[in-house]
């Protein structure tokens, strides 16, 4: 077997991408961010949506399981339909994107690159989130069935100079992809196949110490099973195949915008409202707002319960040091979800729900009015700095504690493994 020299961290790769002008008929929402009925909406009237490939179950009965092998088959046949239909085209030589997500006054600029999996099983690409095997799996599924990597995982690095500067530079003239999603948010994408230019990005993200999962770390995660299979089964194995390497696109850090993840349940765990009320007297200051709660710092969260929003301040000598305590879905956790809702593990209890601050509150009293939760809540974004400090403590944080916004489309770029 050929021994090569430690992978780099990032490298150019030969994306699969809409042919000209196909850019509007094929990019679509990530496919983990909408209800089964939600994706079958989407693709009326869209043949050619990604949906047809990362929610393939949209072609098939209503009743069926989405992680039955009829779903992946049907993702790989509607993967070779537009391929056969020349709706997606592979570039002809390796390069690297520059891919800018506008959404109102925010921007942000990353790189699109094929990121090695030996870096993320060396920590050298952190995690900070544990993975459910369900979802895992499903990810290796689809990775088999395409041989190919089509939802990117979102990378931040600490921002630096030397890649900033040269992403500006890079994006600086037209896109070859412009488009304005139904969400308001515009996605631009440049292709850099200057191999000058991509050996100074990847000497750049070289000299980085780590890079950090924003999200998607049942994608990463699944890219690493699929390199581990595809490596034992290859007698021929060298380390540059691209199996060992999964799609990507990192951004500078300090650009991140993160929302709010709120939380909603369905009962009081055999309280009533008064009582419930009563209870949370002792670890939080529980204060009736006329309007809804957006909280404005750490340690503040909001409370809509019984047709009512309450403010809630945690006493601040329940608020620890340690990088994961701290963080303010921990602090709601600890001090109220487990010990008064007897919510021990919320990622397995399905008492509990998870909502992205982008539907924003009035969403949240909805559920509530209706009926379907007895109470939610709103809590105080994470900041960037906080995952990435307890990603370098090595540390896991709880589920669901960040919401990235704007997000990424899918099918802008995949990455083939053949």
């Amino acid at each position: 077997m050929t021994r090569l020299k430690p992978p780099a961290m990032i490298k150019p790769f030969a994306g699969l991408r809409p042919a000209s002008g196909r850019a509007p008929d094929v990019a679509a929402p990530p496919y983990d961010v909408m209800s089964a009925p939600e994706a079958r909406r989407m693709v009326v009237g869209r043949p050619w949506s990604f949906l047809h490939i990362s929610r393939p179950e949209v072609d098939l009965p209503e009743d069926t399981d989405p992680y039955a092998p009829q779903v992946y088959a049907k993702a790989r046949e509607n993967l070779d339909r537009m391929l056969a239909e020349g709706v997606l085209v592979r570039d002809p030589t390796p390069g690297y994107y520059v891919y800018r997500l506008t959404r109102g006054e925010h921007v942000q600029t990353g790189l699109v690159a094929a990121a090695s999996v030996a870096a993320y099983e060396a920590d050298r690409i952190k995690k900070h989130e544990l993975t459910r095997p369900v979802k895992e799996d499903d990810r290796v599924c689809q990775i088999e069935a395409l041989d190919a990597q089509t939802g990117p995982v979102f990378l931040v690095y600490k921002s630096t100079a030397a890649i900033d500067d040269t992403l500006a530079d890079l994006s600086a003239g037209p896109p070859a992809i412009d488009i304005r999603a139904r969400d308001g948010v515009r996605h631009e994408l440049w292709v850099i196949a200057d191999g000058a230019t991509g050996d100074r990005l990847s000497g750049a993200f070289e000299r980085l110490d780590s890079l950090y999962v924003a999200d998607g770390h049942h994608r990463s995660a699944a890219a690493a099973r699929v390199a581990a299979a595809r490596k034992a089964a290859n007698p021929s194995h060298r380390g540059d195949e691209p199996y060992n390497y999964f799609l990507s696109v990192i951004f500078p850090h300090n650009r991140m915008q993160i929302l709010d993840y709120n939380r909603v349940v369905r009962d009081l765990h055999g309280l009533d409202a008064a009582a419930f009320l009563d209870r949370l007297r002792i670890p939080f200051r529980v204060e009736p707002s006329p309007e809804p709660v957006k909280p404005a710092r750490h340690g503040e969260f909001g409370m809509y319960l019984a047709s009512s929003w309450y403010r809630l301040t945690l006493d601040a000598r329940r608020i620890p040091d340690d990088p994961v305590d701290r963080l303010d879905v921990s602090l709601l956790q600890d001090n109220l979800i487990a010990p008064l809702l007897d919510i021990r593990d919320p990622r397995r209890d399905d008492r509990i729900g998870f909502v992205g601050g982008s539907r924003g509150l009035d969403w949240l009293a909805e559920q509530v009015d209706a009926g379907d939760m007895a109470v939610a809540f709103s809590l105080y974004p994470t900041r960037m700095e906080d995952l990435m400090a307890v990603a370098d403590a090595g540390e896991v944080m709880p589920p669901k504690s960040t919401w990235f916004e704007p997000k990424l489309a899918d099918g802008l770029v995949s990455h083939l493994l053949a």
